[in-house]
């Protein structure tokens, strides 16, 4: 087991399109279905893959491109470092002054440690000044426990 970090920041506003958003769906629109859904079908399986776009499903990062990782790590707690140092760089920026403080950092670095050991995901979410959004993610890998069929994506 191992464990992908992924960062995402940009416009607030990019970041609500969740259509882009989604995996799509398992089973492709059945035979004489509305063109406009084909078509749409066609551009959801060709672009989830390849978007920046923070997935709303944490384990579907593994299907994104590799270039998008971070960093890997075997440890939990070397994983949370890395989101520790992420959000001493980001704090500044956030919106809301209470997301600042240094214990409630902590708090999330230190619960973050013990949900990666445990093989779940974590997934984490703030708004930025202009508007803005950061999304961090550490995904467990090899396998993801939710999502135990996605491929690591550096291996």
């Amino acid at each position: 087991m191992h464990h992908h970090g992924y960062l995402w920041t940009g416009p607030k506003d990019r970041f609500d399109q969740e259509a882009l958003r989604r995996p799509p769906h398992p089973e492709p629109p059945p035979a004489g279905a509305r063109p406009e859904l084909i078509q749409r079908y066609r551009e959801v399986t060709a672009d989830f893959p390849r978007s920046d776009l923070p997935p709303l499903e944490t384990a579907y990062w593994l299907v994104k491109p590799r270039s998008l990782v971070r960093g890997t790590w075997g440890e939990g707690k070397e994983a949370a470092s890395w989101l520790g140092e992420q959000l001493a760089e980001y704090a500044p920026r956030f919106l809301a002054e209470a997301q600042r403080d240094t214990t409630h950092l902590a708090r999330l670095v230190n619960s973050a440690a013990e949900r990666l050991e445990s093989g779940a995901d974590v997934s984490l979410g703030f708004y930025l000044e202009r508007p803005s959004y950061l999304s961090l993610a550490l995904v467990t890998c090899s396998p993801n426990r939710p999502k135990p069929e996605l491929a690591c994506p550096v291996r």
